[in-house]
């Protein structure tokens, strides 16, 4: 997989992209990346990727030109097109299985903003995704960038390592992920499950598998309501109710 990531402040990416499973995963060549500074595509005069928006209004919009020209720039060294993504409060919630969907491409296009917004026509003839990683605002979207990336890149085949990572992650089912423990067994008197050293493959499966519904239900029951729950889930859910 290639990224193309459009930022005025490619410095921001460095701490994530050259550290841990992000630097491994580059060195594997699972995937590569390369910075974009949308202001080196600017043919104003005075160098400026913004302006203010017509009709008045607190803050600057970022001009269509910059960001038409290097997508246009990147399309043509591309063999099909890439998906572009804008990184955007009004975008849709992130999830795992976005994350899992973007996983699949071999070409993704980060636009990382800044100022009050974007000018429409970006949204509307190169943007394939909008994504917000919440209801909340950042002063850019270079970090939303990071979490989309770093959320994506730990899919790649062989980045993890274990293939059975990522499947058993928190959301990858529709519900959050069991509690785990490690050694010591008896820790300050807090002690590991018993059927967790059992060596009872199955019963270990089941204990996790009912400890990740009941995480869900206790803590994100909204997740539930868009899962389809088998009959043991249900009657372990009526038990929890009860």
């Amino acid at each position: 997989m290639h990224m193309d990531i459009l930022t005025l402040f490619p410095e921001m990416f460095e701490g994530v992209l050259q550290n841990s499973i992000m630097k491994r995963a580059r060195e594997q060549q699972a995937f590569s990346y390369e910075y974009v500074n949308f202001r080196d595509y600017t043919t104003s005069k005075h160098n400026k990727v913004d302006d203010y928006p017509y009709g008045g209004g607190a803050g600057l919009v970022l001009s269509p030109q910059p960001i038409f020209d290097s997508i246009e720039a990147i399309r043509e060294k591309s063999e099909k097109p890439p998906r572009v993504v804008l990184l955007c409060p009004q975008g849709e919630p992130y999830s795992q299985q976005k994350a899992e969907e973007l996983s699949e491409e071999d070409h993704l296009v980060f636009i990382c903003g800044h100022y009050e917004g974007y000018d429409e026509r970006i949204r509307q003839e190169l943007v394939t995704d909008e994504i917000s990683i919440g209801d909340y605002v950042l002063t850019g979207g270079e970090l939303g960038a990071m979490v989309v990336i770093d959320s994506v890149v730990r899919l790649l085949p062989g980045v993890l390592g274990n293939e059975q990572s990522a499947p058993m992650d928190s959301f990858s089912n529709g519900l959050l992920e069991h509690p785990h423990y490690t050694r010591p067994a008896d820790f300050r008197g807090m002690k590991v499950p018993d059927v967790l050293l059992s060596g009872n493959h199955a019963k270990i499966d089941e204990w996790r598998h009912k400890e990740s519904l009941k995480r869900t239900y206790e803590r994100r029951p909204d997740l539930l309501e868009k899962k389809e729950l088998s009959d043991q889930e249900k009657t372990w859910l009526d038990e929890w109710k009860n």
